[in-house]
């Protein structure tokens, strides 16, 4: 059974298979989620990814971890070069993602709440799209053993919280803040 638990803490330090970085088509890596990975990871998650672009909104790439912890990052064109996004971009950015995902074989993937920050996208709408779109995706990634929804204070937390109480899936949701007890 998938494991689906949120997390309120720094997505760098997650030792996850993958974390999914909210990028622009352009791959650069200057803010947010992406701006934190490229500082912690290095330079070289940045510049791997912008050999490979650009990509089209929607699309994902896949580049080493540098430093992290994670072994892999991928990138997902989720919000547009003014930093916006839609719903459907956030559910094609989703699931590009699950597909990197399962073609580098990762059992554990970290999600930050795309498009939320910079983008500006409701947390609410966001966190039913992605959460929606995760469970929809487990189902046909047998591989994917931990998905990790990694928030970055109260309200994103409390948001994905209300979304994964109103619909209870299949698999299991534990919760936890800042530390994890390491048995992903």
């Amino acid at each position: 059974m998938t494991r689906l638990e949120l997390w309120n803490g720094d997505i760098c330090v997650l030792e996850v298979d993958a974390i999914v970085n909210p990028a622009n088509p352009t791959l650069w890596m200057s803010t947010g989620v992406g701006g934190a990975l490229k500082r912690a990871g290095g330079d070289a998650i940045e510049f791997a990814a912008v050999r490979q672009g650009p990509i089209e909104l929607g699309d994902a790439i896949v580049t080493g971890g540098g430093n992290l912890a994670a072994k892999a990052v991928i990138h997902t064109a989720s919000l547009d070069r003014d930093r916006r996004t839609t719903a459907p971009i956030l559910e094609a950015a989703v699931r590009s993602a699950f597909a990197r995902a399962r073609e580098i074989g990762a059992t554990s993937v970290a999600f930050p709440a795309l498009g939320t920050g910079v983008g500006g996208f409701p947390l609410d709408e966001a966190a039913r799209i992605t959460t929606v779109t995760i469970r929809d995706e487990l189902e046909r990634s047998e591989g994917i053993e931990h998905v990790i929804l990694a928030l970055r204070g109260l309200a994103a937390y409390q948001a994905f919280e209300r979304v994964l109480a109103e619909a209870p899936a299949h698999a299991a949701t534990r919760r936890s803040d800042q530390t994890r007890d390491g048995d992903a």
